[in-house]
């Protein structure tokens, strides 16, 4: 049996501690469940914290990634934190990195003998560099001969790019390679016989 539903300010500031604590995203869902509220409710406390960050000018944010959310610092004050945490700039993607990001992010998941098949070059080197980073992981293997690997894109691929969901990505423009490669099957996304791990 449901539990009465937490005062609206409690389970903002409820909320918050747990996001702050976990300093990862955190699932909508996970938090439903393990504090026994509504899915409204906590989409409403959470609404009330990024709208209380924001019209405060506090110095953090509430991010949303797909259906997880996190605290992060804002970016208006980027440079000074990193000036007193000792942090290092995060590496600039070179036009590679960038280009197997948007294959991946488009076509997910894909086996590297697709995204070589789009780029016309071998991108083993940058695949495992955006493994390193963590903007990119393993989604399981290909069912056909040799079982190849499959990648996606993660969540921290979302948050450096700015995204809440896949779905904020741009269309393709037309007569762009990617376009044209959308209708293409060769053991990309959900190629039949495909078997993934769950995400």
């Amino acid at each position: 049996m449901k539990k009465e539903k937490m005062e609206e300010k409690g389970l903002e500031t409820l909320l918050e501690g747990i996001l702050f604590a976990a300093g990862e995203p955190v699932s909508i869902q996970h938090l439903c469940r393990t504090l026994d509220q509504s899915q409204d409710s906590v989409e409403q406390a959470l609404s009330g914290l990024a709208a209380f960050y924001v019209s405060e000018r506090r110095g953090i944010r509430l991010l949303r990634l797909g259906e997880k959310v996190q605290l992060c610092s804002t970016t208006e004050y980027a440079a000074q934190i990193r000036a007193v945490l000792g942090a290092k700039m995060p590496p600039v993607l070179s036009s590679a990195a960038l280009e197997v990001c948007a294959i991946v992010a488009y076509f997910q998941p894909v086996t590297r003998a697709y995204v070589d098949q789009i780029r016309g070059v071998d991108s083993a080197y940058t695949i495992g560099l955006l493994l390193e980073r963590g903007l990119i992981a393993e989604a399981g293997r290909l069912s056909v001969p040799g079982r190849p690997l499959l990648y996606r894109t993660t969540d921290a691929f979302l948050r450096v790019f700015g995204l809440e969901t896949l779905g904020a990505l741009p269309s393709l423009p037309e007569g762009n390679v990617m376009h044209e490669a959308a209708g293409a099957p060769p053991e990309a996304g959900q190629s039949q016989g495909e078997e993934k791990n769950e995400r």
